[in-house]
């Protein structure tokens, strides 16, 4: 079925410093026009990475290097707790109900075979948990605190870790169900932190501070 949704379209010029996308004039967009409009701002600009998120249009920004370690951080981590896993980064998801937003998580968090054959946007029915670390634009609070946990959850995607540098928290969501994460759990950045099933794991996140 083709589902079409009111969008802002982007401006002319795509500056590699913006993070956002202003809207100009409504149009109407089917996911298949967002996906070849993603590779294209990605031909005009380098580090531009597009999603389509609650029907919103949107950009994240390019990533600094805190940002980077913390992921490279994560990667090992995972290597030696869980190593028939692997946390892959810049993998797009097909997320939402229907599978009709698209997302580029920070971190993927799957079987290492998970994504073999599979092209840009990946089906996320294999990944385990999403990793977003907050950048310091203007978008995070409606981006990663709020669409992003309803995104992942309606996609039923167990566990969303929401690394958040502004306030110094960790945020595991888990539990999805009705389209929301049924329980949420904060700690501060240098704590052991729980990552429930399917994972099982305790976190200690105290190299973090480092980073923050």
């Amino acid at each position: 079925m083709d589902q079409r949704v009111g969008i802002g379209i982007m401006p002319r010029r795509i500056d590699r410093q913006c993070w956002a996308l202003t809207a100009m004039h409504e149009e109407i967009m089917t996911t298949e026009e967002f996906e070849e409009l993603a590779r294209l701002a990605g031909r005009v600009s380098e580090g531009i990475r597009l999603e389509y998120i609650g029907e919103r249009l949107g950009a994240k920004g390019i990533r600094d290097g805190d940002h980077g370690r913390i992921l490279q951080w994560l990667i090992r981590v995972f290597i030696m707790l869980r190593p028939e896993l692997f946390l892959s980064t810049e993998q797009g998801l097909r997320v939402e109900e229907y599978r009709k937003g698209r997302a580029r998580p920070d971190g993927v968090l799957a079987d290492a075979d998970a994504f073999v054959g599979q092209g840009e946007w990946a089906d996320p029915e294999p990944v385990l948990m999403v990793v977003e670390v907050t950048s310091s634009d203007r978008d995070t609070e409606l981006r990663d605190r709020r669409e992003k946990p309803i995104a992942y959850a309606a996609t039923g995607i167990p566990i969303y870790l929401l690394i958040d540098r502004e306030f110094g928290e960790i945020t595991v969501h888990s539990h999805p169900a009705d389209n929301r994460y049924q329980r949420r759990v904060t700690v501060s950045i240098g704590d052991t932190v729980e990552l429930p099933h399917p994972l099982d794991l305790a976190l200690d996140t105290e190299p973090l501070k480092a980073w923050i």
